[in-house]
C-alpha cells in the first residue's frame, strides 16, 4: 500500500508543481510577502513605492501627523479678549470732584438736591458704537472705542476731559453686546452665536453654550478659525489638556467635526474587518490588537504591510514612475515583526483614515495548503488500490 501511495502521489506532485509556483494557483486572501517584494530592489511594486519602516521613519510620520496644538497656534494672554466693536450699545457715567465745573448743571437736572459742592454721577444716554468705532462724549468729542476694553475706554475719556473737568472719573458699561460674538456650528445640538463677556469665554464654554455634541466625544474634533488661521484638534485632547481650552476672541468660528475614522485589516489576522478609531488617532500596535492580532497558525510575522496614499512631502521618492495625485502618492509600508525592536516601532507608527493593513500568510501555511491538494488528488487513487488488493 505504501508503494502504491508513493506511486500515485509522486506523479501528482510533479503534475501540480509543473503548473507553476503553487502559491500562484492556491486560494489565498492576498499576495504573499515574496510577491509584494518581487520588485523591491527597484523600490517599487507596479508604480507603488515600498518603504521599510524603522523607528526614525515612524517618529517622523507621527510628528508630521500630529495636529497643531491650540495653545501654540492661538496663543493669547490670560487676560480677557473681550473688546468693544461697532454695533455695541455703550453706557457712560461721568463724575467730577467738587466743585463740579462741566457736569454740575447736568447733575442738578438729574438730581435737584445735588449742588456744585457735591459729587454726583451723570449717566449719558445709551449710544451705539458707530461704524468708525467711535462714540460721542460731551466736552470730549468723538472718542475711539472700537478694539478697546471698557477699562481702556475709561482711561481714554478721562484723558480727553483733562483740563476741562475737575478730576473727572468715568465708568463705561456695555448695555448690549452686538459685536463681540463667536460663531458655533457643526455637530452641535444648536448652532448659534455666543456673545463674549469680560469674564473671558473659552473653547469648551462655546461648545456647552451650543448644547454639546451630537456624537460621541471620542469621534469628535474641533476646528477653530481665527482670521486667516485655522487649527484642528480632537475633542478628547482638548478636554484632557486644559492648556488647549484657549480663550476665544471676537469673530472666532468654532466648528464641531464628526470624524468617524476607520482602517481596514485583511489577511492572516484574528479578524478581517473595517475598524473605527478615535479622532485623536491610534498606533499600528493598537490597530493590530483591535483586529485580534496575528493569526499564529497562518501569519508571516515578517510580512505586515500598511497600504496608504501618503502625503508626497513625506516620501523620499526615488522612483519617477511613482506619480503624485492630489498631493499624495501610493506607498506600502513594510514592518517585520520577527525583529523584537519592531514592536517599539509599531507603537510610534500612526494609523490614518482609510489605511489598509495586510498580513501575509507564512510559506509554511501555503505549503500545508499545497499538501492538502496533493492528498485530495492522491486519495481517490489510494481508495481504488485498496479495493483491488
Amino acid at each position: 500500500m505504501k508503494k502504491n501511495f508513493l506511486a500515485v502521489c509522486f506523479p501528482a506532485v510533479l503534475f501540480l508543481s509543473g503548473c507553476g509556483t503553487y502559491s500562484d494557483w492556491l486560494p489565498a486572501s492576498g499576495a504573499s510577502r515574496e510577491q509584494v517584494q518581487e520588485k523591491h530592489d527597484s523600490g517599487r511594486v507596479d508604480g507603488i513605492q515600498v518603504v521599510d519602516v524603522n523607528d526614525t521613519l515612524a517618529r517622523r510620520l507621527a510628528e508630521s501627523k500630529k495636529l497643531g496644538q491650540f495653545s501654540s497656534t492661538f496663543a493669547s494672554s490670560a487676560a480677557s479678549n473681550y473688546v468693544i466693536g461697532p454695533g455695541d450699545m455703550i453706557e457712560v457715567t461721568l463724575w467730577e470732584t467738587p466743585p463740579a465745573i462741566l457736569f454740575s448743571a447736568m447733575s442738578s437736572a438729574s438730581s435737584p438736591t445735588a449742588g456744585s459742592n457735591t459729587s454726583s454721577g451723570v449717566t449719558l444716554p445709551t449710544q451705539m458704537v458707530a461704524a468708525d468705532g467711535t462714540i460721542v462724549v460731551p466736552f470730549a468729542g468723538r472718542v475711539l472705542v472700537s478694539g478697546r476694553t471698557t477699562e481702556q475706554i475709561e482711561d481714554s475719556i478721562v484723558e480727553h476731559l483733562q483740563g476741562k473737568a475737575n478730576q473727572p472719573q468715568v465708568l463705561v458699561g456695555v448695555a448690549k453686546n452686538n459685536a463681540s460674538n463667536v460663531t458655533i456650528v457643526g455637530e452641535v445640538n444648536a448652532s448659534t452665536m455666543m456673545p463674549l463677556t469680560p469674564k473671558g469665554e473659552r473653547l469648551l464654554d462655546a461648545l456647552a453654550f451650543a448644547g454639546g455634541m451630537k456624537q460621541a466625544i471620542s469621534h469628535m474634533a474641533v476646528q477653530l478659525s481665527r482670521g486667516n488661521v485655522t487649527g484642528t484638534m480632537s475633542l478628547d485632547s482638548i478636554i484632557h489638556d486644559p492648556k488647549q481650552n484657549v480663550l476665544l476672541k471676537p469673530g472666532d468660528v468654532v466648528t464641531a467635526l464628526y470624524q468617524p475614522q476607520t482602517f481596514s485589516v485583511l489577511g492572516a489576522t484574528g479578524k478581517n474587518d473595517e475598524v473605527a478609531f478615535e479622532a485623536q488617532g491610534i498606533s499600528l500596535a493598537q490597530a493590530l490588537a483591535r483586529s485580534g492580532g496575528l493569526n499564529d497558525s497562518r501569519a508571516d510575522a515578517r510580512g505586515v504591510f500598511v497600504f496608504r496614499f501618503e502625503d508626497a512631502r513625506l516620501v523620499d521618492n526615488k522612483d519617477p514612475s511613482v506619480k503624485s495625485a492630489n498631493g499624495t502618492v501610493p506607498v506600502v509600508y513594510e514592518i517585520n515583526l520577527r525583529d523584537p525592536a519592531s514592536f517599539f516601532v509599531t507603537q510610534n507608527f500612526p494609523i490614518q483614515n482609510h489605511d489598509v493593513i495586510y498580513v501575509t500568510n507564512s510559506p509554511g501555511a501555503e505549503f500545508r495548503k499545497f499538501l492538502s491538494y496533493v492528498a485530495m488528488v492522491a486519495d481517490p487513487a489510494i481508495t481504488f488500490t485498496n479495493d483491488f488488493q
